[in-house]
């Protein structure tokens, strides 16, 4: 059975333990991705777009942006009159980002930002979103503190995550996958000393899913919040509304 979703003491998320690991394997960190989600992935944010989809004018803040994947599907889907900025604290990750949106001519903005201390105005992005990042914050609380802030009152947070199957069938099986064949396929592509692709299948088994991450985003000061399993649970999107 999964840990404790209450007990996240276990796996190290410590600020420069996490911006090493992504140091490492931002090389490849795309390739492990296509491989790892057979592609998949790239639906889960064409849904997330969709489901949260950019303003006519305005803005959109993609944080925790990795390579850029999120960000560059906002800055195709958005009109000019729309500002995306990305923003990461592992800059080799958002180097990654820099030359894709250079290759495919999108306007992105790349800030280099630690999540739990964003360098934004209040209110200042209509659109806030978060894809497969919140869990490696050290404190979600605080991170998602941090995206209510930046987000103007009616404006939107949109949060991709991994999540486990409720189906006991398919989630036994995926289970498997997690713990055995993911951490030694992602750690041997990705050809990393760090264990990356280990601290993948632990921080999701550890970090809250469904209502439990609901709750806490209400917390933060959004409502309405959307939960919305992918793909027999094995992503799930959240879509709230920031609070007056």
């Amino acid at each position: 059975m999964p840990a404790d979703h209450s007990d996240e003491s276990s796996v190290d998320k410590s600020g420069g333990r996490v911006r090493g690991m992504f140091a490492e394997i931002a090389p490849r960190y795309d390739l492990v991705n296509r491989i790892l989600s057979g592609g998949i992935d790239v639906w889960w944010r064409y849904v997330t777009v969709n489901r949260a989809p950019p303003p006519a004018a305005g803005a959109v803040l993609d944080v925790c942006t990795g390579t850029g994947d999120l960000a560059l599907a906002y800055a195709r889907k958005a009109g000019p009159s729309v500002r995306v900025v990305g923003s990461d604290f592992c800059r080799p990750m958002l180097d990654r980002g820099v030359e894709k949106s250079r290759r495919a001519s999108l306007p992105v903005e790349w800030v280099e930002a630690d999540a739990m201390a964003l360098p934004f105005p209040a209110e200042a992005f209509d659109v806030v979103t978060v894809a497969f990042g919140l869990r490696n914050i050290a404190d979600t609380t605080k991170g998602l503190s941090e995206m209510a802030r930046v987000c103007r009152p009616g404006g939107k947070l949109a949060i991709l995550e991994f999540s486990l199957p409720r189906n006991f069938a398919i989630r036994g099986f995926y289970l498997w996958y997690f713990r055995n064949v993911l951490p030694r396929l992602g750690n041997a592509v990705a050809r990393n000393s760090s264990d990356a692709y280990t601290y993948l299948n632990q921080s999701v088994e550890q970090f809250p899913s469904g209502a439990a991450l609901a709750t806490l985003v209400k917390q933060a000061g959004f409502d309405r919040v959307d939960v919305v399993p992918l793909t027999f649970g094995i992503a799930t999107l959240y879509v709230a509304t920031r609070g007056a």
